[in-house]
């Protein structure tokens, strides 16, 4: 896999007979394809019902719900919060552990483990994040509502990768494997920009803590610790250190996860960035991921004000995710191409490409996590939720329609291949 060219396809099966780590590699993509392509839809479903249950006679129920205060009790220490914050500070460290795992995978074994091979998703990211925060600012420039501009710069991969799905296996292997790495990179920004330009009031000592959790992590691995819970208390601290700083705590888990170990001390166990990614990564698309959006996608419709700003905050969010994604990233890919010297993988075309672009728009879970530590005016929250919930759903219609339209092209060329072949 190491020597696999830019413009090569996956490897053949005979060759994965012959290379078992690679096509154990290989498995756990593919099961990571599944689980993302099933989940999209299960948080598709949950985002719906938030949305029907905040417009229902039951309205109040549902913010009740996720105030509803829940405690935590340790001796005499106690320490209460509602079931929001446990969901959106406590539940999602789980998830973004999970996104520090992909990102450590990929870059020892993966898309971005070598230059050549990452560097065009690189670009098409960086493209992907700047124009749609310039396409924010255009509407919202004004003091407030600037606070946005990082909300529309992340792609949803579970809703993607679902759409994809949709698509068929008309859609070439480096297609989805360009999409997958554009979608991690965004990943991988939108955390750092969570860590640079949405933290305040930073205290030292809460990093003392987080750094001490750290180090007894990598105690534990030095010794020759395998058992996930015991993983638990210093995966804890490190959460509390994050809190106590005034980072957001759920970048925690992005720092567990990339630290998790890629090689195994056992030749008859996968590394435990795999076995434990592999073990946690269904409970974030199931159970994490579809709360997530029934705690936060929950817009009261009735009483949306597009008025003072809030009306620029949602065409802003909108136009940046269902425009500015594609111009970003096509544009910059096209750019890497023509004027830097790279080359699009073999199997991936323009047509494949602008795919790539439209249903990068699918911001979702990153962009409304982003969206409520951007606002903590509830008017422009609630607008840049639309904004967000808007944009995403044109981009799935867009991504549909061309898709379905690319995927006959390649059936098309597929059997005209094999009518050759068979001459």
């Amino acid at each position: 896999m190491n020597d696999q060219r830019p413009g090569q396809d996956l490897p053949s099966k005979d060759l994965l007979k012959t290379h078992p780590f690679v096509e154990r590699a290989l498995a756990t993509f593919e099961h990571f394809l599944h689980v993302e392509a099933v989940s999209g839809i299960v948080l598709l479903v949950a985002a719906a019902s938030a949305l029907v249950w905040a417009n229902s006679p039951l309205a109040h129920s549902y913010h009740n719900v996720w105030n509803f205060p829940i405690p935590l009790r340790l001796g005499t220490f106690s320490f209460e919060k509602s079931l929001h914050f446990w969901v959106n500070d406590a539940l999602m460290t789980v998830f973004f552990l999970v996104v520090g795992m992909e990102i450590r995978r990929e870059i020892h074994e993966g898309a971005l483990s070598r230059f050549d091979q990452a560097i065009l998703p690189v670009l098409a990211a960086f493209g992907g994040v700047v124009v749609p925060a310039l396409i924010y600012l255009s509407f919202n420039a004004a003091t407030g509502r600037d606070h946005g501009w990082a909300i529309p710069t992340a792609t949803d991969i579970a809703f993607a990768v679902g759409v994809l799905a949709l698509l068929g296996k008309s859609i070439p292997g480096n297609v989805r494997v360009f999409l997958l790495a554009l979608a991690i990179i965004d990943d991988i920004i939108a955390v750092l920009i969570i860590a640079l330009f949405y933290t305040s009031g930073l205290d030292p000592s809460g990093f003392a803590v987080a750094a001490l959790g750290v180090l007894i992590a990598f105690g534990l691995q030095r010794i020759g610790v395998s058992s996930a819970y015991a993983y638990i208390v210093p995966a804890f601290i490190v959460w509390a250190g994050f809190l106590m700083a005034g980072v957001h705590p759920t970048l925690a888990g992005v720092v567990l996860g990339v630290i998790t170990p890629v090689r195994s001390l056992s030749p008859s166990l996968a590394p435990p960035v795999i076995r434990v990614e592999t073990a946690l990564h269904p409970w974030v698309a199931y159970a994490v991921m579809p709360l997530f959006a029934l705690a936060n996608a929950g817009i009261d419709l009735r009483s949306l004000e597009f008025a003072g700003g809030t009306q620029f905050v949602a065409l802003g969010v909108g136009l940046a995710l269902c425009a500015g994604k594609p111009i970003g990233v096509i544009g910059a890919t096209w750019l890497a191409v023509r004027v830097g010297g790279c080359r699009l993988a073999e199997g991936v075309s323009w047509p494949g490409v602008c795919l790539i672009g439209f249903l990068a728009g699918i911001g979702f879970t990153m962009s409304i996590f982003i969206a409520m530590l951007a606002f903590t005016d509830d008017r422009l929250l609630d607008a840049a939720k639309f904004g967000v919930l808007f944009g995403s759903l044109i981009s799935v219609t867009l991504g549909l329609g061309w898709g379905a339209e690319y995927a006959q092209r390649e059936r098309s060329k597929g059997k005209r291949t094999h009518s050759r072949s068979r001459f």
